[in-house]
């Protein structure tokens, strides 16, 4: 647990992902598109990948990937995280984190 809450402070927007979730790749574009660069921590490249994914489901992560980490703070998975897209929020969000500048 205290890694993951560790690396999700580590900068502004953290996906924990795996390299084959076809949502994880959609979420990370999605950030991409919008001119952040998130640190992303693919769980089954990560020899404590399945730890972390343990820790994520205590988190409340449901599914466990992508997990989107804002400004250290869980927002959720890929429902949450388009939902707040598509009604403008993910952008307040990011700007409030520091990781948008416009």
């Amino acid at each position: 647990m205290d890694r993951v809450v560790k690396l999700a402070s580590q900068k502004a927007v953290v996906i924990f992902s795996t390299s084959s979730c076809c949502m994880s790749h959609a979420i990370k574009i999605l950030f991409q598109d919008q001119g952040v660069s998130p640190a992303v921590h693919e769980l089954d490249k990560d020899s404590r990948g399945s730890e972390m994914e343990k820790a994520l489901r205590r988190l409340g992560c449901n599914p466990t990937v992508p997990a989107v980490f804002i400004g250290g703070k869980f927002v959720g998975s890929t429902n949450v995280v388009m939902t707040l897209h598509l009604n403008g929020s993910l952008k307040v969000m990011l700007k409030d984190a520091g990781a948008l500048w416009l």
